[in-house]
């Protein structure tokens, strides 16, 4: 079995049927659908025309949901039905984020992930789904695609189908007949500003985020598609975007976490700078505190935070979730394993100190690649999130690794300068601050400012960093004062081109911190601003 639809879109007279027949079969709850149909209309008066779209889940064969999903809460049955268990689901959001068709909501009674799954309990009993059965017009067709005689299978066969984002590689399920490129590509499409549809008007978004209204702009077939036809969204429902403010405060506490102890450890191993007023269990502690406050923001983000454990005691290990839940895991064990020993290193008996001596650089040196992929490791889980186009980035792994090397040389060396310590490791740490911002700008102006990406849904997202509503935290706050600034700071100083009564390096560090937090919340916030339906 291998169940599937076809959506003819030539018979749809948007009644909204499947609609209202999928909340009573299902209790779906207000404010959110697992089913609807959208409205686009094209053209002036009086030469206008309304086209209909039926969305929801597309039961993909290759689904990406399930693939993030760091508990097994989606999954895919046999018969190809991409199901959910809301009682494992954590609350993540983790599968909203990969989903492209924005069939994916949070449930608001309960917390939980829920979407479309055929009517399963229906199916299992040899029942057809709810809004099959209500279909005035047997626009919805439903059957095996794996079985020659079915209808669907025949329709597919004989007539003309297409299916959303094909270039998403998630082989969707659902295929449409006569449905307009306006109707299916939301590049194609624009939104009025004042936010108001037929029969509604749009909530405000979560976090503060400002989505992506997509006027035509710029040299692209999709601009110049929207030029012509004019086509505007008439009725839509609306989507909350799963991450925010907690999201970025995460990826800026990790990058502190691994880099202070990246710092620590390439000063004392490749460099043999020491520091006695920052010993390597001081270090310990502040990667430590990090990763707790790490830790602490990740389970505030879920929906269910009671189930957090389920992510230890039901691993999903094809989810960067999982594997990035245990590297930190490791991490953590590793640090307070070196940070103890480090004390009983000078606290205990001769003969027992003599072992640790042995055993205390193994752990620490252990400790360096868990440090490495918790800097890391959240750039494959976003390239997990085939929703968010923004992030699909294969210089992100670098960019994270950079950003974690420029607060940890800030935190570290705001630490020595409190400390009171002028020796040879604030001048490790200045140079690492000046490189990281450095190789910090170049990866931006490369990778994001003057590159034509290759798909236009991230050229929306970047626009909306550059040209948007996050313009002036990143032009500002990410570009001139996290980088420019600091750079000129650093650069006055090592020359002594003017004289301070403070060290111009903290400055620097404070405003490197700062405009590495802008950054975050201007990457993750754009990412989701563009309208994926």
């Amino acid at each position: 079995m291998n169940f599937s639809w076809v959506i003819d879109q030539r018979k749809c007279i948007g009644c909204h049927a499947c609609t209202t027949a999928c909340k009573s079969e299902n209790e779906v709850p207000l404010s959110v659908d697992r089913t609807w149909v959208k409205y686009v209309e094209k053209g002036s008066y009086p030469e206008v025309q309304r086209h209909f779209g039926v969305l929801r889940c597309n039961h993909c064969a290759k689904p990406p949901c399930v693939e993030i999903c760091p508990v097994t809460a989606m999954f895919q049955r046999s018969d190809g039905i991409v199901e959910f268990d809301k009682d494992a689901c954590i609350g993540c959001k983790a599968c909203i984020a990969a989903c492209p068709y924005d069939a994916i909501y949070i449930d608001p009674d309960n917390g939980t992930a829920a979407k479309c799954n055929f009517c399963a309990h229906r199916l299992d009993v040899g029942l057809e789904p709810a809004c099959v059965v209500v279909c005035p017009e047997e626009a919805l067709i439903f059957g095996d695609l794996d079985d020659p005689l079915s209808k669907v299978s025949q329709l597919i066969g004989r007539e003309k189908t297409q299916v959303r984002k094909p270039e998403k590689d998630t082989d969707p399920k659902c295929f449409y007949i006569g449905a307009d490129e306006a109707v299916l590509n939301p590049d194609v499409q624009t939104h009025d500003d004042s936010g108001l549809y037929m029969w509604s008007m749009q909530r405000k978004e979560k976090h503060g985020a400002a989505l992506d209204n997509n006027k035509p702009h710029g040299l692209s077939l999709s601009s110049a598609l929207n030029a012509v036809t004019g086509a505007r969204v008439a009725y839509d429902v609306h989507h909350d975007i799963p991450w925010g403010h907690y999201v970025s405060l995460y990826l800026f506490t990790k990058s502190i976490a691994a880099g202070t102890f990246l710092i620590g450890w390439t000063a004392e191993t490749v460099f043999l700078i020491y520091s006695s007023a920052w010993p390597g269990w001081l270090a310990d502690l502040v990667s430590l505190a990090a990763l707790a406050l790490t830790g602490a923001l990740l389970v505030a983000d879920l929906d269910r935070p009671e189930r957090f454990f389920y992510i230890l005691i039901r691993p999903q290990w094809k989810s960067w979730l999982t594997i990035g839940a245990f590297i930190i895991l490791g991490y953590s064990l590793l640090l307070v394993l070196h940070c103890g020993l480090s004390f009983l290193n000078s606290n205990s008996s001769s003969q027992l100190v003599g072992f640790l001596r042995e055993v205390s650089p193994w752990i620490y040196n252990c400790a360096m690649p868990f440090a490495a992929m918790t800097a890391i490791y959240t750039a494959f889980l976003f390239a997990q999130a085939k929703g968010r186009d923004l992030w699909q980035s294969s210089s992100l792994p670098l960019h994270l690794l950079v950003q974690a090397i420029i607060a940890g040389s800030a935190f570290t060396l705001l630490a020595i300068l409190v400390l009171n310590d002028p020796g040879p490791l604030r001048t490790f740490c200045t140079q690492a601050l000046g490189i990281g911002l450095l190789l910090h700008l170049f990866l931006i102006i490369t990778g994001e400012v003057l590159t034509a990406h290759s798909s236009r849904a991230k050229q929306r997202a970047v626009n909306l960093m550059l040209h948007g509503p996050y313009k002036n935290t990143f032009w500002i706050g990410a570009i001139v004062c996290g980088a420019a600034l600091p750079l000129l700071f650093l650069g006055l100083e090592a020359y002594a081109l003017i004289p301070y009564p403070l060290p111009l390096d903290a400055a620097a560090s404070c405003l490197a911190l700062a405009g590495l937090l802008a950054y975050e919340h201007c990457f993750v916030m754009a990412g989701q601003s563009v309208r994926l339906s």
